[in-house]
């Protein structure tokens, strides 16, 4: 699964659109995040690892590491 797949999914799963998770971002950054930015980084695969965490925090979700 792709980052803009992961992000798409956990946004359906919280039922939450891509213009609120902008908004959201906005508020924790102070940049300015439109749904449409978020989009084309997903698409373009820009999105930097510090906003996927940012968004991953935002929808109550995080990374974890584990050894195999």
């Amino acid at each position: 699964m792709s980052v803009k797949e992961d992000v798409k999914y956990l946004l359906a799963k919280e039922a939450m659109t891509m213009t609120k998770l902008a908004e959201k971002m906005a508020e924790a950054t102070g940049k300015p995040y439109t749904m449409k930015s978020i989009s084309d980084k997903l698409a373009r695969r820009t999105l930097k690892y510090e906003e996927f965490i940012l968004i991953l925090k935002i929808l109550n979700y995080k990374i974890e590491l584990k050894k195999i």
